[in-house]
């Protein structure tokens, strides 16, 4: 009887064990979204900063600012991770291809404005990077947690599942940089 009951007792301590490593797992993924999430709106946020600075000397490139403009409008609006992973690399796409047109601008690029905003930029993009990073670190662990038996049984009980990685899906981030010297 004592055998049966250290037994349950252990399953019991076991259950709650898996439970609550699940637990802390989920907290870690949200906590990584939710960092991610605070990057995108800092860069959401310096976005219209930088167009109506860079606005007075690129004239010309109307077509531009609207689409930057826009696709800011329909990452703000996205809702699911693939639609945000998407909405997003449009965005950074529509950012680089606006400083790569800037060089094109002296006047521009001697504007302290415009080289604080660039600069702030830069720093959020390393932060957004980053806490993506931490994001799929994070992601990783909990899904371990939910696949690896016994924790499973748990998972399952719980209604606990397999969250999505955040990934690139443009080609052309995944490609090598050139140099030039």
């Amino acid at each position: 009887m004592k055998w049966i009951l250290g037994a349950l007792a252990a399953l019991v301590l076991f259950g709650v064990y898996a439970y609550n490593r699940l637990v802390r797992c989920k907290a870690d993924v949200e906590n990584g979204w939710s960092q991610i999430d605070v990057q995108l709106k800092r860069r959401h946020d310096l976005i219209p900063n930088l167009v109506e600075t860079v606005r007075g000397y690129m004239t010309h490139e109307r077509e531009l600012f609207e689409r930057v403009a826009a696709l800011r409008a329909q990452a703000l609006g996205a809702g699911s991770l693939s639609e945000v992973q998407q909405k997003e690399t449009e965005l950074a796409g529509a950012l680089r291809t606006l400083f790569a047109v800037s060089e094109g601008y002296p006047e521009l690029k001697a504007n302290a404005n415009f080289l604080a905003l660039q600069e702030e930029l830069s720093s959020t993009e390393n932060k957004i990077a980053f806490a993506r990073q931490f994001y799929n670190d994070a992601v990783r662990a909990y899904n371990v947690a939910v696949a690896e038996f016994p924790g499973n049984l748990v998972a399952g009980a719980f209604g606990y599942a397999k969250r999505d990685f955040w990934i690139v899906e443009d080609q052309a981030e995944r490609a090598s940089v050139r140099v030039n010297l």
